[in-house]
């Protein structure tokens, strides 16, 4: 009987060292996928690429590949974590035809503009790439098996799309009830971003330059305004130097752009300015230059073409805003919203 019940008391603790054991592990697991979200190119990678790279646009809707497409085409099976660093690298700093290793993709949507990054946040962003699953569209692998032979030849970049971050896109975390004011701030700036941009940018490559300065100035504004009712918030864009008077920034606003000039400027990573009151948040973020922007924005010599002038002379007869260069600051968002939007 002393012996039964011995066995007993045995198998009880076997048991409960299997559990704890089985709980040590779920929690290492819930501490591994709190660590990749957090790392810090996953944040930068949806702050600074997904405006363009989208996971979520449809495939008629895009203006740039996925970046789970730009990790299959330039990993393999004998790529490092350097090499595929190096190769972003050179990409971003200088993206030119002769350069490209997504023929399909520059034949679609044009070479990519230039926009110079901080070489720490390219090297972020490629160090989450390449470690982790990147979000996908859901029409994704279908288009990628199509144009690859089924997926064969593409080595370690194969199956990497995959994986518990399908599905957990900037919009799902951004709308997570603990999100913080400044996530909030950023996905209203980003969210409208990607609205004009890709609205704009599709004219741009479909009708060209001309037809682009029409729709800033009939349908800029009413984007976003529609996107401030969507989302309950007063999102603006403005200006020291506006094209449109409209968007002339006030005096704590030519402050905030004159800080993000230093920043951009030092080759920094800008960071939001929240400001909190009683009842509301006020968000501020710049608006920075890459070289499409200059087709408009740049010196009228050398970078904007005669006919596109005259059009701008005649829809902005007031217009300050040109001269620009690459990764200039041309203005930034402020957008102001109700603390009970994070409720």
């Amino acid at each position: 009987m002393k012996n039964t019940i011995y066995f007993l008391l045995l198998l009880l603790f076997l048991g409960s060292c299997k559990n704890a054991s089985k709980d040590n592990n779920n929690d290492s697991a819930f501490l591994q996928d709190e660590n990749l979200i957090d790392h810090p190119g996953k944040k930068l990678m949806e702050t600074n690429c997904y405006v363009c790279h989208s996971p979520t646009a449809t495939e008629a809707d895009r203006i740039a590949p996925p970046m789970v497409a730009i990790k299959k085409h330039y990993i393999s099976d004998d790529t490092s974590k350097e090499d595929f660093k190096t190769a972003i690298q050179e990409w971003i700093k200088n993206p030119s035809k002769d350069k490209a290793k997504m023929f399909g993709a520059v034949n679609r949507f044009g070479v990519m503009p230039k926009t110079p990054y901080p070489q720490e946040t390219i090297d972020q962003i490629a160090d989450y790439m390449f470690d982790n699953d990147i979000e996908e569209p859901e029409w994704f692998q279908k288009h990628f098996n199509q144009e690859n032979r089924q997926g064969k030849g593409h080595g370690r970049g194969k199956e990497m799309g995959k994986g518990f971050h399908k599905g957990m896109g900037k919009a799902q975390l951004l709308e997570d009830k603990n999100t913080s004011y400044e996530a909030l701030g950023l996905k209203y700036a980003l969210s409208t971003k990607a609205e004009l941009g890709k609205n704009l940018m599709g004219t741009i490559q479909k009708k060209g330059t001309l037809e682009a300065l029409k729709f800033c100035n009939e349908k800029a504004y009413p984007l976003t305004d529609s996107m401030s009712i969507v989302n309950h918030a007063k999102i603006k864009r403005v200006s020291d130097l506006p094209r449109n008077q409209k968007n002339q920034a006030n005096t704590k606003e030519l402050q905030y752009i004159e800080s993000f000039k230093t920043v951009i400027a030092n080759n920094e990573e800008p960071k939001p300015i929240v400001e909190e009151m009683d009842d509301i948040v006020k968000f501020y973020y710049p608006i920075t230059t890459n070289s499409m922007c200059l087709q408009c924005h740049g010196q009228p010599s050398t970078d904007i073409e005669s006919k596109t002038l005259k059009s701008l002379a005649e829809l902005y007869p007031n217009d300050k805003a040109i001269g620009y260069n690459v990764n200039q600051v041309r203005g930034i968002w402020s957008i102001t919203f109700n603390k009970t939007n994070n409720e």
